[in-house]
């Protein structure tokens, strides 16, 4: 699947995207087999020239259940993303621009027992408001496995540019052609101020 984006610019202006409010509005739950043969026919409509199949779907799934949220209202599948959570080397192929975004090799992958060194967004396809549902998403990648991983994503179209910049992405030096990074607030911590200046109270509740 392409990494692209479609957004209905309810992000706008800027919001940090682990400061962001879940919402009641959006039903956003971990994707099923149920879930896939529509989430392909929404990115084969909402991404230009996507390459996704129900199967290659379903073996991503099958290696990671994590890996793939839906966006629902009132019993409509509205949309769904998808992440490549990368162990260290895969990381640190990323940055090197030695990994194949569109079909990574599974040594890059980290395991579902593994904790995770980067969360690169596959793919993102919904329709208008279900975007607002990212903040539930990035509610659940504040748990323990996901919470020192920072984001990474190449945009694509313009709106995909849009919505990085208003959730807190900005583009970084790289061998990866047009590689985007958020960095968690608690990644982000000057190494000049003392650690005794850091509350372990103000990092639980940034993660949580």
């Amino acid at each position: 699947m392409d990494s692209a984006f479609r957004g209905s610019g309810d992000f706008v202006p800027r919001h940090e995207l682990d400061r962001l409010s879940p919402t009641s509005a959006i039903s956003v739950r971990l994707a099923s087999v149920r879930h896939l043969a529509d989430l392909v026919a929404i990115a084969r409509r909402e991404i230009p020239g996507v390459s996704v199949s129900e199967p290659g779907l379903a073996e991503f799934l099958r290696g990671d259940p994590e890996s793939i949220f839906a966006f629902e209202r009132g019993g409509n599948l509205l949309g769904g993303i998808a992440f490549l959570y990368l162990n260290r080397r895969g990381h640190d192929a990323l940055l090197r621009g030695g990994i194949d975004l569109r079909n990574p090799s599974r040594e890059f992958l980290a395991r579902p027992d593994e904790d995770v060194s980067a969360i690169y967004v596959w793919a993102l396809a919904c329709h208008g408001r279900a975007v607002v549902g990212l903040a539930n998403v990035a509610e659940h990648l504040r748990k323990p496995r996901f919470v020192s991983a920072d984001y990474f994503a190449q945009p694509s179209t313009t709106a995909g540019r849009d919505l990085l910049i208003a959730i807190g992405f900005g583009p970084i030096a790289s061998f990866q052609v047009e590689l985007w990074r958020y960095q968690r607030p608690w990644n982000g911590i000057s190494p000049n101020v003392p650690a005794s200046n850091v509350s372990a109270r103000s990092m639980a509740d940034a993660r949580h």
